[in-house]
C-alpha cells in the first residue's frame, strides 16, 4: 500500500512539475506596431508548437499554443495592443483543452501573417514570432509624396546655379570653421503632375529622394551603452532630425526606412528604397566595440574584396548579424526580400558611394574625432543595392562613455544630422543628379 501510494506521489509531483515548466515557459511578451507590419514575439524557455488558422467576418487570426498554459505574461498580451495598431484590433487568450491556449486575434483589415520559431540568440531565448503584413502593402514612394503633399515631376537642376567646389582647402577650411553656412543646391519647386497618382517620378528632373536609414530597431537593439543607451534608440532620433533637415531642403525629400520601433530586415531597407527610387541611401549606426577607449566616427562603403581594416570587417560581420537577432523568417518568402539585387551597376555605385562618403566625412570631422581619417568599405548587407549610391555612419561608439553622453545630447544630434546633410550636399554639387536606369526588380 506504502509503495503504490508513493508511486501515485511520484507521478503527481511529476504531473506537477511539467505542468509548472509549461505555466512558466513564457517568460516574455512584446509587441511592435508599425505601418510596414506588426510583430508579435512570445519569449519561452522552448521552443513552441503551434497551429493557425484564419476566420472570416469578422477577420480573425487564431493560434494554438501546444504544452503551453496561461501565466500573467501571456494575459497582458491584450494591453499590449495599442488602439493606433494598423492591423490588431484586440487579442484574447484563453485555454482551449489541457495543455493547449488559444490566441485570439482580431483584426482591423484582410492580412498575411507568418508564423515561425527562433533559436535562443544573444540575450534571447526561444521565440514564436508572428508577424502581421498587410494583404496590400504600402508603396513607400507614395507614402512619401502623399505626406510631404508635393507632387513629383520638376525641372531639370540647374546645375551651374549650384555653388562650386573647387577643392580649396583654403575655402574649403573657412566653410568648416563656419557651420552655420549652407551649401544651398537650386533645384526648382516641384509642380503638379498627373503622373504622381501612377506613382512615376520624371528621372530628368526630379526632386532627391534620400532614403535615411536607423539602424536596428525592434527586436534587434543593437549596441548598448555602458549608461544604458541603446543604439536603436540613437540612430532613430538622428534619422528624424536629418529627415527633418532634408525636408527644409529645396528639392529634396527624406524617407525614413524605420520611423519607428519596429525591426525590418537588412534586404528589406534595400528593398525599401529601392521601391521609393531613392537617390542616395544613407544608414546611420552608434556601434560599440570591444576596447572602451575607441573612439570616433567613420564613414563606409560597400567593399567586393574584404575589408580595408580589421575594425571594418569585425563591425560588419556585427551589423550583418542583424537579422538573426531581429529574427527573419527563412522558412518562406519573406515580403521585404522578395527581389532579386542585380550586380550589373554595383562598380559604378561603389564609385559614387566612395564620394557620397567622402565628402560625409569631411563634414563629420568638423564636429567629432575621425576614427581612421578616411573612407573605409567592408562587406555590410545593407548596403548592397546595385543602383543606389550607399554609405553607412558610424556616428560614434556608443561604448565610449564620453560618446555616448553626447550622443544623447539632443543639440549634438543636430550638428550630427546637419554634418550628413552638408556632405550630402556636397556631393551632389560635385556629382550633379542625373537621369539613371533604374534596374529592374523581380519577385
Amino acid at each position: 500500500m506504502l509503495k503504490q501510494l508513493g508511486k501515485i506521489s511520484t507521478i503527481l509531483f511529476v504531473l506537477w512539475i511539467g505542468h509548472a515548466q509549461a505555466a512558466d515557459a513564457i517568460s516574455a511578451v512584446r509587441v511592435w506596431p508599425a505601418q510596414d507590419y506588426t510583430r508579435i514575439t512570445i519569449e519561452s524557455r522552448q521552443a513552441i508548437r503551434y497551429k493557425q488558422f484564419t476566420i472570416k467576418n469578422p477577420d480573425r487570426l487564431v493560434i494554438d499554443l501546444e504544452q503551453v498554459d496561461i501565466n500573467e505574461i501571456l494575459n497582458t498580451l491584450n494591453s499590449k495592443i495599442g488602439n493606433d495598431d494598423p492591423y490588431i484590433k484586440s487579442a484574447r487568450v484563453g485555454r482551449f483543452k489541457p495543455g493547449v491556449v488559444r490566441l485570439v486575434l482580431d483584426l482591423k483589415t484582410e492580412v498575411k501573417p507568418q508564423l515561425f520559431n527562433l533559436e535562443p540568440v544573444a540575450e534571447y531565448g526561444h521565440r514564436l514570432v508572428l508577424d502581421i503584413f498587410p494583404t496590400h502593402p504600402v508603396d513607400p514612394l507614395l507614402a512619401l509624396l502623399q505626406s510631404s503633399g508635393v507632387a513629383v515631376h520638376a525641372a531639370a537642376p540647374d546645375i551651374a546655379s549650384m555653388p562650386a567646389i573647387t577643392g580649396n582647402a583654403e575655402a574649403e577650411n573657412k566653410i568648416a570653421a563656419e557651420p552655420d553656412q549652407k551649401i544651398a543646391i537650386a533645384l526648382p519647386s516641384a509642380t503638379p503632375d498627373k503622373n504622381l497618382a501612377h506613382g512615376r517620378i520624371d528621372r530628368g528632373g526630379r526632386i532627391l529622394i534620400i532614403a535615411v536609414d536607423a539602424g536596428h530597431g525592434g527586436e534587434d537593439p543593437g549596441a548598448h551603452g555602458r549608461g544604458g543607451t541603446r543604439e536603436k534608440n540613437v540612430t532613430l532620433a538622428i534619422a528624424r532630425r536629418l529627415k527633418a533637415q532634408i525636408d527644409d531642403t529645396p528639392g529634396m525629400r527624406a524617407l525614413l526606412i524605420r520611423d519607428g520601433d519596429y525591426f525590418i530586415p537588412l534586404g528589406g531597407r534595400v528593398t525599401k528604397a529601392r521601391q521609393a527610387q531613392a537617390d542616395l541611401f544613407v544608414s546611420i549606426h552608434a556601434d560599440a566595440f570591444v576596447k572602451s577607449n575607441a573612439r570616433g566616427s567613420s564613414v563606409f562603403a560597400l567593399s567586393e574584396r574584404g575589408a580595408t581594416s580589421t575594425t571594418a570587417r569585425w563591425l560588419a560581420k556585427k551589423e550583418n548579424e542583424a537579422d538573426l537577432i531581429g529574427g527573419v523568417n527563412i522558412a518562406e518568402k519573406d515580403p521585404y526580400l522578395a527581389r532579386t539585387l542585380l550586380d550589373l551597376s554595383q562598380t559604378a555605385t561603389i564609385s559614387d558611394s566612395i564620394k557620397l562618403a567622402k565628402n560625409v566625412l569631411g563634414e563629420l570631422s568638423g564636429i567629432n574625432t575621425l576614427h581612421r581619417g578616411m573612407v573605409e568599405q567592408a562587406g555590410f548587407a545593407v548596403l548592397k543595392s546595385p543602383d543606389i549610391p550607399s554609405i553607412l555612419i558610424e556616428t560614434a561608439f556608443i561604448s565610449n562613455p564620453a560618446e555616448e553622453i553626447r550622443l544623447n545630447d539632443s543639440s549634438y544630434q543636430d550638428k550630427m544630422a546637419l554634418a550628413i546633410l552638408s556632405g550630402i550636399k556636397r556631393y551632389f554639387s560635385k556629382n550633379p543628379p542625373l537621369s539613371r536606369q533604374t534596374i529592374a526588380q523581380s519577385d
